[in-house]
């Protein structure tokens, strides 16, 4: 009896708990006299069903049925309840899968935000470029031209000194086109001929750039009046942080522009250390002192290698005849209008500055000059033209360029002409031909100055 009552228990289980708790078991014999239990479930509009059994039997048979409805009831609730965790599982892989989409197209339209800032920055700066270029063709004066020969050639200003040839010496000289080394051009003691005169004035210091390290307190930068094309331009420009004890690194800069925002192109490791500030530039090669040494070096810009290398004879280093400002300075090389130079001293000189005028391939010596300034007594130096030119302080925001020296006639005096150290640590001066301005370091600042050249004894060019 208590088999069928556990079995029709559990078929009354399966009802929603609202009418299960609404159920009630009756029993009653039927005309053969044999018992019958049935349960009876209210309609919803009916109460529950009141009263209990008298009989202890059925007291223990509803007991049971309790509690196996409890039992089950939370048996179901912990199926639902797994049944939800893994809705819940299913729709965060779900959600984590979207938002690992979207953060991947997010990451794509970055990307092409950049890529498209950085096409918008190169087109703004060949429009730049462009714009320039338009500018200096604005101002440029109009050029004719003259045929002699089946060969045409500008037609020169009249102030440029050829004409005092007469103009038919000039087509005549310029029927053939040779080249030739620059200084040939130059007869012994006429500098005016290619357009070279006496420094007149050095104009206010421009600022390019400022060194954002202490590496940077001190350097050579410059740019290459001859070029060797195709490898660099006249717009490239090279920067070298001389403070340290191992200087090998040569930066490349495409232009002015990159250059100010800091942007190499390129980095060369030199061959040998860099000593000190008086390396330069000239025809496709860096001129450089070995460190500790007065070995001259060659490094060949376009094949990146060592081309050549000499001993400066007799020349004072690290330390021993160093400009004013120290830095071990002894060797300063520069060139200008007739080539390349050495400024230096000998032990031979006593400390006076000897300028020497070195083949650009061999580094070899062509012809020296004593001059009767000391070296020491003054800051910088450079090359002008054939002539030497110093500057007498490296600190005092008001100096001059207080000497010159003419390698032509072989004669040096007093000048007077008013320089700036704006930012009162001037380390190196250098002239570039090409753009008639002077290249300078002060103090963490790369700046440059426009100057002005006049005729001995006359008026500017």
């Amino acid at each position: 009896m208590w088999l069928q009552v556990f079995f029709l228990c559990l078929s009354c289980l399966t009802l929603p708990s609202q009418i299960q708790a609404q159920a009630s078991l009756r029993r009653a014999n039927d005309q053969a006299g044999r018992c019958h239990y049935t349960f009876t479930v209210a309609s919803p509009e009916e109460s529950s069903c009141t009263g209990s059994s008298t009989n202890p039997e059925m007291d223990g048979v509803l007991s049971r049925l309790t509690l196996l409805e409890a039992l089950v009831s939370r048996l179901i609730a912990g199926e639902d309840g797994g049944a939800g965790a893994g809705i819940r599982a299913n729709g965060e892989e779900a959600l984590q899968e979207a938002y690992t989409q979207v953060t991947g197209e997010k990451n794509q339209l970055q990307q092409d935000k950049e890529s498209l800032n950085r096409q918008v920055l190169e087109l703004q700066r060949r429009l730049d470029e462009l714009s320039q270029e338009a500018e200096s063709l604005r101002q440029r004066p109009c050029k004719q031209t003259h045929t002699s020969g089946g060969t045409q050639r500008e037609n020169r200003p009249a102030s440029d000194p050829a004409y005092d040839l007469g103009n038919g010496a000039y087509q005549e000289m310029k029927a053939e086109v040779t080249e030739v080394p620059a200084s040939h051009l130059i007869p012994e003691g006429n500098h005016n001929f290619t357009g070279c005169g006496e420094l007149q004035s050095v104009g206010d210091p421009v600022v390019h750039r400022k060194a954002d390290s202490i590496t940077g307190k001190y350097g050579v930068w410059l740019q290459d009046p001859e070029p060797q094309a195709p490898y660099y331009t006249n717009r490239t420009v090279w920067r070298i942080d001389t403070v340290g004890k191992d200087v090998r690194q040569l930066f490349a800069y495409e232009d002015m522009d990159q250059f100010a925002k800091g942007f190499p192109m390129k980095v060369l490791v030199l061959p040998e250390p860099v000593e000190s500030t008086g390396a330069t530039m000239y025809r496709g090669s860096l001129y450089y002192q070995r460190k500790r040494s007065r070995t001259l070096i060659r490094y060949d810009l376009a094949s990146e290698s060592l081309a050549s290398r000499h001993d400066l004879p007799h020349a004072g280093y690290h330390g021993q005849h160093p400009y004013s400002w120290g830095g071990y300075t002894d060797i300063d090389l520069a060139a200008d209008e007739q080539g390349l130079w050495a400024i230096y001293s000998t032990s031979k000189a006593k400390g006076a500055i000897v300028i020497s005028q070195l083949d650009p391939e061999s580094l070899k010596v062509m012809k020296s000059w004593e001059t009767n300034i000391r070296k020491n007594t003054v800051a910088n130096a450079f090359m002008v033209c054939g002539r030497l030119y110093t500057v007498a302080s490296y600190t005092a925001p008001n100096t001059t360029v207080n000497y010159e020296f003419d390698t032509a006639t072989g004669v040096g005096r007093a000048v007077a002409v008013p320089f700036k150290n704006k930012y009162r640590y001037n380390s190196m001066v250098d002239y570039n031909h090409a753009q008639r301005k002077l290249y300078s370091w002060d103090n963490f600042h790369m700046v440059t100055y426009d100057i002005r050249l006049g005729r001995a004894g006359h008026g500017s060019s």
